[in-house]
């Protein structure tokens, strides 16, 4: 059985970082590429950021130069360092594999930045 568990959001000033990880059991770690989406309040869930088996990494033109993406292969986790945070950066944030499977997505880990 495939789970994905997000932790680490929370509550932080504009300008505030925070970092966000995801624990994967159920699958092979290794051969996935994995991502980190978000779903702010009466929108659709957006793609943030990925990583490559090889740790290649793209981002969300939104999060450039401010999300860092990075993975443990042997912890099997994918995390999100999340610098100069704004209020629109508010959301609900999940990881999935790419491509993505509909029973991969978790609870998310809620951000809230307040201004």
């Amino acid at each position: 059985q495939v789970q994905l568990v997000e932790s680490g959001g929370g509550l932080v000033q504009a300008g505030g970082s925070l970092r966000l990880s995801c624990a994967a059991s159920g699958i092979i770690f290794r051969v996935k590429t994995m991502a980190w989406y978000r779903q702010a309040p009466g929108k659709q869930r957006e793609f943030v950021a990925l990583i490559s088996t090889g740790s290649v990494t793209n981002y969300a033109d939104s999060v450039k130069a401010r999300f860092t993406i990075s993975r443990d292969n042997a912890k099997n986790t994918v995390d999100l360092q999340m610098n100069t945070l704004t209020p629109e950066d508010t959301g609900v944030y999940y990881c999935n594999t790419i491509p993505n499977f509909p029973g991969y997505w978790g609870q998310g880990t809620q951000v809230t930045v307040s201004s």
